[in-house]
């Protein structure tokens, strides 16, 4: 595979993109049902942003397996690669609840939900995502959750996560370094606010360990306690 058929450039700021290359071709490349979607969404303009760094996709889908979840939830769901990954590291039988507002957008990831053989473990439901996570019960017990959607929310969909996710299980929180703005005391921008106060909120909580890992536009590990 040539370097000009691996996906976008960087989206983590701290490496170049030579170095980006290198670790697609050592285990971080999607597949080509995964590139296709990857291109389908470059299409969309600037707003393609919004999808996770492809390294990103390999190492949740890898995490997904390594704790053997079978229940997730994903905030945020846009074109589904992300979806599709975590989808592919659950496995068979395995139930992925995915939120978000756009029919328009998730609609482009479907075909390859069906193409990859995990349309089955997706539930997509279109709405508030505040509202969706209220109206699931406490006794859910979800193993996973991703969190990648409008930043003011971040905290409350944290405590509602909180609420769902087992003892032990995991939260995954994307956009946390946004752009390094956070470290930048004079960047005093609203949603650089917001993802700083969900930083200080995960970090004081007393049932969340965390770690903040620079993957992609930095991917913060949750394990409830």
């Amino acid at each position: 595979r040539g370097h000009e058929e691996m996906s976008t450039e960087p989206k983590s700021f701290q490496i170049s993109s030579d170095i980006h290359r290198y670790l697609l071709e050592h285990g971080g490349a999607p597949d080509a049902l995964g590139q296709r979607l990857i291109d389908e969404t470059r299409e969309l303009g600037d707003v393609s942003i919004m999808q996770i760094a492809p390294e990103q996709g390999a190492f949740m889908q890898l995490l997904a397996g390594l704790i053997g979840a079978r229940r997730a939830i994903e905030v945020g769901t846009f074109t589904g690669f992300s979806a599709l990954c975590l989808a592919r590291g659950m496995g068979e039988g395995s139930e992925l609840i995915c939120c978000d507002t756009s029919e328009e957008w998730t609609r482009v990831g479907q075909p390859y939900w069906q193409e990859a053989g995990v349309a089955d473990r997706i539930d997509l439901r279109i709405g508030p995502a505040i509202e969706t996570l209220k109206a699931i019960p406490e006794d859910a017990s979800f193993d996973l959750a991703f969190i990648d959607a409008d930043k003011p929310s971040y905290v409350a969909y944290g405590e509602e996560l909180l609420r769902l996710i087992r003892p032990g299980g995991l939260i995954l929180v994307d956009n946390v370094l946004w752009f390094g703005t956070v470290a930048d005391s004079g960047n005093q921008e609203e949603r650089t606010l917001q993802i700083r106060a969900f930083n200080d909120w995960a970090t004081a909580h007393p049932r969340c360990e965390n770690v903040m890992l620079p993957v992609g536009d930095g991917l913060t590990l949750i394990r409830v306690r």
